[in-house]
């Protein structure tokens, strides 16, 4: 049994994007609230309410929502939230989770009904789930007893406890009526939904904020402060003006607003690896992409040091594959060093004239900070130098998600994307965004990889359950992506948090996706 634990100088890099501050805010203030802007930054989901659609915004859901596991706050282990411990069989294909006591905002106890539930509604897309693609070996899920849930599998999987850190847990009794076609829409998100965890769910004023009060009956004792609230912002300037201003107590920050709150008292600056590897999607389904050589073009097009040093500030590593961490980094792979002679030579050789020429070339995104502007800003200078003429578009999560998870998607607004992936702490992560039996709607594989070298690299990392031969297994991932570039891999970037000094045992991690991680809200504190 198994206890469960958790430019170069001669381009001209753009200039920052003006700001604009983010709607009045009339709420409540009070010294037992904590105020913040939860969802700001990549890590975040504005306006998201629905665990199942979440690409983002998990620190946020997990203080009312609960999943079976979770990271600790180090993004080390995966620790128990829901379950409080585990067994798996010998061919590693059941899963035995053991539950904790706990009960429903409103209530009524969670159960291994509700668990099944939950677990069925994630693994059908038509609940507009974004973690089918993740659940695909579930073969079968059945509730032995109240506390008791089997999880079958269809093969083995290293990559299931990843996965069902993301599922959070949903009330059968609340959500059981509502047909699954028409759960993602539904009104219940965002005007009475319940969980499990210290708080719980209050109102949300639109475009404003959402506010949360203490669950007194949580199974791990009163929450010390009576109420959480979550701002929204228009973007990060907006966030951190109101932290300076002592509005709020918390809130992201990018790596170039850190000067603000190095060395002053009154804040404390948490830093950590966003898990995210920032890339560049070729969408292969449009034909300019086809030639390795122009995607190679576009590699040694960018001088991604130059902008890590002056646009970063120095806090993110340049990825040539999806990973930077060193035992799934193979030695010898193509470092694609800055040589714009070098891109237009295999622009030459693959015809690019005749293939795009000049033509301009959306590059799409949901980054919408003063920094992705400004990379992206930077890329299009680089790419303009080299005879790639790309149009940058940024969109909001919901309009991004909308038109790159379209079955039937029009190419021509996103013949690339400037996106990011999680690619750890688990490896596997990556997997949806790159398999080809990841493309939508089956999965979230935006940029349509179809390459089937890949895809059988992938596969067998997947099917890997054996620690010491993983590594391995992902180093051939590695090698593929870094010779066939189903993306252009820039660089994966540290993250930031900044709190007041009046918050105690606040816990923030720059988890991919905000999380979820082992925070314990219940234990959070503001002084007067």
């Amino acid at each position: 049994m198994k206890r469960l634990q958790r430019l170069s100088s001669a381009i001209a890099l753009a200039a920052m994007m003006a700001t604009t501050a983010g709607p009045a805010f009339t709420g409540p203030a009070q010294a037992a609230t904590l105020s913040g802007g939860f969802d700001v930054g990549p890590g975040g989901f504005q306006g998201n309410f629905n665990p199942l659609a979440a690409t983002g915004g998990f620190t946020w859901l997990s203080i009312y929502f609960e999943p079976l596991v979770a990271y600790d706050e180090k993004l080390e282990k995966v620790v128990g939230q829901l379950a409080s411990s585990y067994e798996v069989s010998s061919d590693q294909l059941t899963y035995t989770f053991k539950l904790a006591d706990a009960k429903w905002h409103d209530g009524k106890p969670f159960t291994a009904k509700d668990a099944k539930f939950t677990i069925e509604l994630a693994k059908n897309a038509k609940t507009g789930s974004v973690l089918a693609a993740r659940l695909n070996a579930v073969s079968s899920v059945e509730a032995e007893d109240d506390k008791t849930l089997v999880i079958k599998l269809s093969a083995p999987s290293a990559s299931l406890m990843d996965a069902l850190t993301k599922v959070m847990m949903l009330a059968e009794h609340a959500l059981s009526q509502i047909p699954a076609d028409q759960l993602a829409k539904n009104t219940w998100w965002s005007t009475s939904p319940i969980g499990t965890g210290p708080f719980k769910f209050s109102k949300y004023v639109t475009d404003q904020y959402v506010e949360l009060v203490a669950n007194t009956d949580y199974r791990g004792g009163k929450p010390a402060l009576e109420k959480i609230i979550n701002r929204y912002f228009a973007n990060p300037a907006a966030a951190i003006a109101a932290l300076r201003a002592g509005e709020i107590q918390f809130t992201y920050v990018d790596s170039n607003d850190l000067n603000a709150f190095n060395n002053n008292q009154d804040f404390r600056v948490i830093e950590g690896n966003s898990f995210v590897v920032n890339y560049l999607g070729f969408n292969h389904d449009s034909p300019i992409w086809k030639d390795v050589r122009v995607r190679q073009a576009v590699m040694h097009a960018i001088n991604r040091d130059a902008i890590i040093q002056s646009l970063y500030g120095g806090a993110a590593k340049a990825a040539n594959c999806a990973y930077i961490a060193d035992q799934v980094v193979p030695k010898g792979i193509e470092n694609y060093v800055y040589d714009p002679e070098k891109a237009k030579q295999l622009l030459k050789e693959a015809d690019w004239d005749e293939i795009n020429g000049n033509k301009p070339i959306t590059l799409l995104t949901y980054y919408t900070t003063p920094l992705a502007a400004n990379v992206m800003a930077a890329v299009q200078a680089m790419l303009a130098q080299v005879g790639i003429n790309v149009t940058p578009r940024a969109v909001d999560t919901p309009t991004y998600n909308s038109i790159v998870l379209n079955p039937t998607p029009d190419v021509a607004q996103f013949q690339m994307v400037y996106a990011g992936l999680q690619n750890g702490p688990d490896p596997g992560s990556i997997n949806v965004g790159l398999n080809e039996k990841q493309i939508p709607p089956a999965g979230p594989n935006v940029a349509r990889v179809r390459m089937p070298v890949l895809t059988a690299a992938l596969d067998a990392a997947l099917g890997e359950t054996d620690a010491a031969k993983r590594d391995a297994r992902y180093q051939e991932v590695c090698k593929v992506m870094n010779k066939d570039l189903p993306w252009g891999p820039l660089w994966v970037a540290k993250r930031y948090g900044v709190a007041s000094s009046k918050l105690k045992d606040f816990v923030w991690t720059p988890a991919p996706g905000g999380g979820p991680y082992q925070a314990h809200p219940e234990k959070w504190t503001i002084a007067d």
